[in-house]
């Protein structure tokens, strides 16, 4: 019986509560696919910041490397610096463990809870590729006469060939998995020059995989025919801040942010997990929050670790449940925490053992 140690993270605000509800999942894929997990939990987070001014120490990241996969909750807190607990902990996960995929699938599961008219399912399946390591969220930046009436902000957008041709590369590949087998770059090269390497070393990759289809778009017309034509788009590969920003975009087409969900990867190594939404305060500890993003995310850790079947069957479920309109939808309120959680086990194992 396989075994995977899996390091846990609740965060801040609603995160340890969706957390609770994707590990109770997991639990019951555990138990009808035949595999065995160790959850070990880190209370990494802005209380541990306010009682011990700790983030992130050493010792405690050296432990969770250690691990097979990460699950991150949320983190978030108005309570601290804007950006501190963030970086201390998801941006030092994502430069120190080389995480240099962000990888964002947006499906649809029900034409319901897309805000496009006349969109359905099949107009609404595509994947992000968003590099995560470099580009203006790499941490070089600076301020000159700072508070003083003229005052300059600098913040530099750096690109290395290597990291621009392993981001693009993965999408490549990603593509050959998918029957569509099409790859489109978003940049801004016509106006952020440096971005021209993303250009040309998607060139130069491109030839090496001829059964791809391949097409480009300036990120601004990118958001337009995110839009107008979702279908359009099938594996997406771009630079990091814009990567950060059409993912959002996605999410809304697939429902909100409620049920997105997103790795950060190191294919090969040990690489973390989360729902893109944020630890939205204001509803901690009222079992109002959806977990249907924190779920999913717990399905891609599974496909990531190797357990692809019941990382599938995980996300299946979800779309069960969504068409059938058991869950009505997958926005904070709609259902209680516990009760979705409940749902997805429950219904997993009876589609698994009924299959």
């Amino acid at each position: 019986m396989k075994h995977y140690d899996i390091a846990s993270i609740g965060g801040d605000g609603i995160g340890p509560e969706v957390t609770a509800e994707a590990f109770k999942v997991l639990d019951a894929a555990a138990d009808v696919f035949g595999f065995r997990y160790k959850r070990s939990d880190y209370d990494l987070g802005t209380e541990r910041w306010l009682a011990t001014s700790e983030i992130f120490p050493d010792a405690v990241f050296e432990e969770v490397k250690q691990h097979h996969a990460i699950f991150l909750g949320a983190i978030g807190d108005p309570r601290a610096p804007v950006g501190l607990i963030e970086f201390g902990i998801i941006a030092k996960l994502r430069f120190e463990l080389d995480l240099y995929i962000n990888l964002r699938p947006v499906r649809l599961y029900d034409e319901r809870l897309c805000p496009l008219k006349g969109k359905s399912e099949k107009d609404v399946d595509m994947i992000f590729v968003r590099e995560n390591t470099e580009g203006a969220y790499s941490g070089m930046f600076g301020f000159a006469h700072k508070n003083q009436a003229l005052e300059v902000a600098t913040q530099v957008m750096a690109y290395t060939r290597a990291g621009v041709e392993r981001a693009i590369r993965y999408a490549f590949e990603l593509a050959r998995t998918r029957p569509r087998r099409q790859v489109t770059l978003v940049d801004k090269a016509n106006a952020i020059r440096a971005q021209e390497i993303w250009t040309r070393v998607f060139a130069i990759v491109a030839a090496e995989y001829p059964d791809v289809r391949t097409d480009h778009a300036y990120v601004d017309a990118a958001c337009m025919w995110m839009i107008k034509n979702p279908e359009w788009f099938d594996v997406v590969v771009a630079p990091n801040l814009f990567g950060d920003i059409i993912t959002d975009i996605g999410a809304i087409l697939q429902g909100g942010m409620g049920i997105a969900a997103s790795g950060n990867l190191h294919p090969g190594r040990v690489s973390l997990f989360e729902p893109i939404h944020g630890s939205a305060p204001k509803y901690k500890g009222k079992n109002v929050a959806s977990p249907v993003a924190a779920i999913l995310a717990g399905s891609m850790l599974l496909d990531y670790v190797g357990e692809r079947e019941a990382g599938r069957a995980i996300e299946e479920t979800i779309v069960d449940l969504v068409r059938s309109q058991t869950i009505r939808g997958v926005s904070t309120g709609d259902h209680g925490t516990r009760e979705i959680g409940d749902m997805v086990a429950k219904h997993l194992k009876s589609r698994v053992k009924g299959a």
